[in-house]
């Protein structure tokens, strides 16, 4: 039994297993906190002259004709935020150093 458990301990070393399920676990955990900045601190901040004008709590709920515009206008900004903290994100951890010439 333990050699078992010593081959599937070394595939996870292998293969990186583990650093791939924690990327994951806080790959998700970081999307669940910008969504919430998103939604519940950015888009109300920006857009609440626009949303009590129109008479709109959230800007998930614009909607025309059952078109629900307001969605789509939410998924875009968010995901243009999410592009951009993790594009400065990934620029901090993965910097290199320049490579000269020999």
């Amino acid at each position: 039994m333990s050699m078992v458990v010593k081959e599937f301990l070394d595939f996870l070393k292998a293969y990186g297993v583990v650093g791939l399920a924690i990327a994951v676990i806080i790959g998700g955990k970081l999307n669940e906190f910008i969504g919430s900045l998103v939604n519940d601190l950015l888009l109300p901040l920006i857009f609440q002259p626009a949303m009590r004008a129109v008479g709109v709590e959230e800007i998930a709920k614009l909607s025309y004709k059952g078109v629900f515009y307001g969605k789509v206008i939410g998924s875009g900004i968010n995901f243009l935020i999410v592009a951009v903290i993790v594009f400065g994100f990934a620029k901090f951890v993965l910097k290199e150093e320049k490579v000269s010439k020999k």
